[in-house]
């Protein structure tokens, strides 16, 4: 483990521990000592009873893009031990961390080891405190979570996880959620710090954005045929002046039974967003989605239509840099960051399963939302097969045929996925 690797972990290690120690000891001494005595043998107690996951992901992936003369590989392997304490007195706490490592050769770029002449796998080396957050649900209805977390949105369009990448997103942040009644809910979270794909080492991109940001749900269930999510989401990034945004939008959604075992399904979005904090281009662009899907146990069908606004200028198309990106506008990852003149994504995905495996495949066709251009198209694939209730073997591929944006370029993966 390189010096560098043992100072990101161990500064990581502090943050958690400056926030467990000092409330465990407050409490401690501010208790009369019978209970303080009770209090340590509870803690004792839900230590001994942890829950202690273990999950191990290995994955090969291959690209081939024209904008390079050689191709990269990538074997990557992340572990990752998550330990949670039986919960004491309405409090919880969670600490998982993540080790990923490269098996042979870099063949491929992974943003800091400086093989700049082949394509791109943001999977870089190093061990990460992932999480480390305390929980409080002593309130009726109510959860407090402070530390660094997992922070998941909707379908994560502008709030996610990355998940499809080794090193995870999470973030430094305190939230709340209240459930009002069986219907409507609201949360609210403060971010500090977004700890990236990037990291843990310094560098560019940077692996940590420096954070002063507010995002604000509500959520209404009407019946299961019809949902409605309202969301603000102001986004103020230090070291990353022109991704600060403030974007507001409504979602809403739902579904019904049809014949024959059949369920339809609709989805409807339309988010506003300019510019905020001191990002230095004032700008307004919209967001739009729109989505019908058909389903049955074996087969799924669903084509949508998403729009982010661009106007040409530098840096003011719609962007949503908190996403999980990688589930999004292809597999490719060929538009990770809004073209300037917008980008306007029609596809159609069918799913279904066969020889004990759930199927996908995905078309999509993109053009430019301003000026007439065409961004091309892409051909997703995937096979995923779970055997047993530990191990999961995935195999999947993209094609994205360039027009007038970016180059040609096939992506294919093996993943093995053991977890306990």
């Amino acid at each position: 483990m390189s010096t560098t690797h043992r100072t990101m972990c161990t500064r990581s290690g502090r943050r958690a521990v400056s926030i467990l120690g000092p409330l465990a000891a407050a409490l401690l001494m501010s208790m009369p000592q019978a209970r303080a005595e009770g209090l340590t043998d509870e803690l004792a107690a839900a230590v001994a009873d942890s829950t202690v996951n273990l999950n191990f992901r290995y994955r090969f992936e291959a690209v081939d893009d024209d904008a390079f003369s050689k191709d990269a590989w990538a074997n990557t392997l992340r572990s990752r031990i998550t330990v949670a304490p039986k919960p004491v007195s309405d409090f919880s706490v969670l600490l998982e961390v993540d080790d990923i490592r490269h098996i042979g050769a870099d063949n491929f770029n992974d943003s800091r080891n400086g093989v700049t002449d082949r394509p791109g796998v943001t999977d870089p080396e190093g061990l990460d405190l992932n999480q480390a957050l305390i929980r409080y649900t002593g309130f009726t209805d109510t959860d407090i979570t402070v530390g660094r977390q997992r922070i998941l949105r909707a379908n994560h369009r502008f709030i996610g996880n990355v998940g499809w990448r080794q090193n995870e997103q999470t973030y430094d942040a305190a939230g709340v959620s209240h459930r009002v009644n069986d219907k409507i809910s609201a949360s609210y979270a403060f971010v500090g710090q977004v700890n990236r794909i990037h990291g843990p080492d310094d560098g560019t991109p940077p692996a940590d954005l420096d954070s002063n940001a507010h995002l604000f749900d509500v959520a209404w269930n009407f019946s299961p045929a019809v949902a409605l999510a309202a969301y603000g989401y102001l986004m103020d990034f230090d070291n990353a002046d022109g991704l600060s945004n403030q974007t507001f939008g409504v979602r809403a959604t739902g579904g019904t039974e049809l014949a024959n075992g059949w369920k339809g399904t609709w989805a409807v979005e339309v988010a506003e967003q300019s510019d905020y904090g001191d990002n230095p281009v004032d700008y307004d662009a919209g967001y739009y989605l729109l989505e019908a899907g058909l389903n049955a146990e074996q087969l799924g069908f669903k084509l949508g239509y998403e729009v982010l606004e661009g106007d040409s200028s530098a840096g003011s198309a719609f962007r949503t840099p908190l996403a999980t990106l990688h589930a999004f506008q292809g597999w490719a990852d060929k538009f990770t960051t809004t073209p300037d003149n917008g980008i306007e994504d029609l596809y159609v995905a069918v799913t279904g399963k066969a020889l004990g495996a759930d199927l996908m495949l995905v078309i999509h066709d993109f053009s430019a939302e301003t000026g007439g251009g065409d961004w091309g198209t892409e051909l997703d694939l995937s096979a995923n097969w779970a055997i047993s209730k530990h191990y999961a073997v995935l195999l999947k591929g993209a094609t994205y045929d360039a027009d007038d944006f970016s180059t040609d370029a096939n992506k294919y993966w093996v993943m093995l996925t053991a977890a306990f």
